[in-house]
């Protein structure tokens, strides 16, 4: 029981003294960049910078509990910070500046509940919900999105627009407001990020800039010249409790609760597999949802927010040597050790350098060699990751991610709907019989079409199978029509009907159907289905070759 629910607690069970050096490490290194991500990516989901280190803390904890992986680390998320400002910002009860935290804390539990239901159910398969061509367009909707309303915020100036359009609009309007010195801060910090990385990966970009603007803004008092810091964060840390604010916010966060389990663990299940497979781990998806879902409960229950898995920082921690979670277990004592007794320590930290981390954590968000790679191999990709950007970016984050949702399911159904069906022909060069699409001189046996059917047979695309197959007879007038099932996984009722009347449809005309590489699930069907007494046994065939000669030796 306790593997099962609490594999974390295993591993500390088993814990090698060895490994404790390695830990403290990878755990100070860590706790170096969670402060300012998480303060940043606290205030991207509209709330104050310090519930980021809240939440920090209680996912960490938790995840090294409930967590079957050794060396994941969790935390406040880019692309989920969003989602969650989406989810609440309808709800804020104007005047109660606690409304937002505790509508944070409820978005967080629903969506702990809802990963641990799956995890529980054993439906780890949702996280591949979404398609890669989807993903990445939502991804890089996000960061377009993400940077724009980021930008006021690094030229120093504050903008009040709703939507895509009105914030372009409103940070034109703005320019001439701009604080020069907040500027040359927030881009002070922001070329750090990005080049840095660039020369060695062995001193974390963050902490250098973090760090580094932070003792400049002390030194040269930048605030005396209009330059906003965060300033003293409230010292201790909160007692645990239900975050409640309305019977009714609980139907109102439920979208956003599910777009953000989805983006949560499709996130979550890829970065476990990639270091995994580093580390020869395997990969338990279930037992991966309860941990997350664990995590943010506990999240929730600290005034903290809704995270995922970070593969940026678990990048962190593996490189600098992680043994197990009481990395993260160090980098959290850490993060309270700050709230405890240094909570002045980031007083002078200018508010446009967690700007710029936000915009350097969107800028990694896109994808744009994979938007490139889809225009080359699949029209189609392209279309479809391009409508998710713009879904985002015009409609709002959380519309987006429904819209990502939509898509990904139409795309399913499409190529269901509408498979793809192929004539054959044999290549002797090559050997075996292929598609005349891709072998227009493949060899056609005279009075015999071979057909390939490339998709389950079902009632959505029955009727399209059905339209194929008289075309065929219609342009070809052939006796056999060699249906090729390889690909053909299953057979509904509908489908069967739809079966049993084109066959005695093309009887009629004296063409006879015949089946080739049916699978013996699919001829247990066609005789529950009753479809034997129609179709003949005697046309069932194990290779499209042997089909062929028995059929054009009894035309003969």
């Amino acid at each position: 029981m306790l593997e099962r629910w609490a594999p974390g607690l295993v591993t500390l069970r088993h814990y090698e003294r060895g490994w404790l050096r390695f830990d403290l490490v990878a755990g100070v290194v860590l706790a170096a960049i969670l402060v300012p991500q998480g303060m940043a990516y606290a205030e991207l989901a509209g709330l104050p910078s310090v519930t980021g280190l809240y939440t920090t803390i209680a996912c960490l904890v938790a995840y090294a509990v409930f967590g079957p992986s050794k060396v994941l680390v969790l935390g406040p998320d880019s692309s989920v910070s969003p989602l969650i400002l989406a989810s609440i910002t309808p709800l804020i009860v104007v005047g109660d500046p606690g409304s937002a935290i505790a509508l944070a804390g409820m978005l967080a539990v629903l969506v702990g509940l809802i990963e641990i239901g799956l995890g529980v159910a054993k439906l780890g398969f949702v996280a591949d919900l979404l398609s890669s061509e989807v993903r990445v367009g939502y991804l890089n909707g996000l960061a377009i999105t993400i940077i724009v309303g980021q930008l006021p915020k690094l030229f120093g100036f504050s903008t009040d627009a709703d939507g895509f359009v009105d914030e372009v609009r409103a940070f034109v309007d703005g320019l001439g407001g701009r604080n020069t010195a907040t500027l040359v801060t927030g881009l002070a910090v922001l070329v750090v990020l990005l080049v840095l990385p660039r020369l060695t990966t062995r001193i974390p970009a963050v902490l250098v800039a973090v760090v580094g603007v932070t003792i400049a803004s002390a030194v040269l008092d930048l605030a005396a010249d209009g330059v906003d810091t965060v300033g003293t964060l409230p010292q201790g840390f909160p007692t645990p409790s239900l975050p409640w604010t309305d019977a009714s916010d609980v139907l109102a966060l439920a979208v956003g609760a599910i777009g953000i389990t989805l983006v949560s663990l499709t996130d979550t299940i890829a970065t476990s597999s990639s270091f995994a497979a580093r580390r020869g781990d395997e990969v338990d998806a279930d037992a991966e949802m309860v941990g997350v879902g664990a995590a943010n409960v506990a999240a929730g229950f600290f005034q903290g927010f809704a995270v995922s898995v970070s593969g940026s920082r678990t990048a962190v921690a593996d490189q600098s040597g992680a043994r197990s979670q009481v990395t993260g277990l160090v980098g959290a004592g850490l993060v309270a050790l700050l709230l405890l007794v240094f909570n002045g320590l980031l007083a002078d930290l200018p508010q446009a350098a967690l700007a710029a981390v936000v915009i350097g954590a969107a800028l990694s968000l896109m994808d744009v060699a994979a938007v490139v790679r889809f225009a080359r191999l699949r029209r189609s990709s392209l279309v479809i990751s391009l409508v998710a950007s713009a879904g985002v970016v015009f409609l709002g984050v959380l519309q987006g991610i429904v819209v990502a949702i939509v898509l990904a399911i139409l795309l399913f159904f499409r190529r269901n709907w509408w498979p793809h069906g192929e004539v054959l022909g044999e290549v002797p060069d090559v050997g075996g019989w292929h598609s005349l699409s891709v072998y227009p001189d493949a060899r056609q046996v005279e009075g015999i079409v071979v057909f390939r059917w490339e998709a389950p047979l079902f009632f959505a695309n029955a009727g399209q199978f059905r339209d194929q197959v008289r075309a065929l007879v219609r342009e070809s007038e052939p006796d056999f029509v060699v249906l090729q099932c390889e690909a053909v996984t299953d057979i509904d009722v509908t489908a069967a009907e739809v079966l049993k009347d084109l066959d005695e449809e093309l009887n009629a005309k004296g063409v006879h159907l015949a089946f080739v590489e049916l699978r013996d699930r699919l001829r247990d069907l066609i005789v529950r289905y009753e479809l034997q007494t129609t179709l003949q046994a005697e046309h069932f065939f194990p290779s499209v070759e042997v089909a062929v000669r028995e059929l054009d030796a009894e035309r003969s």
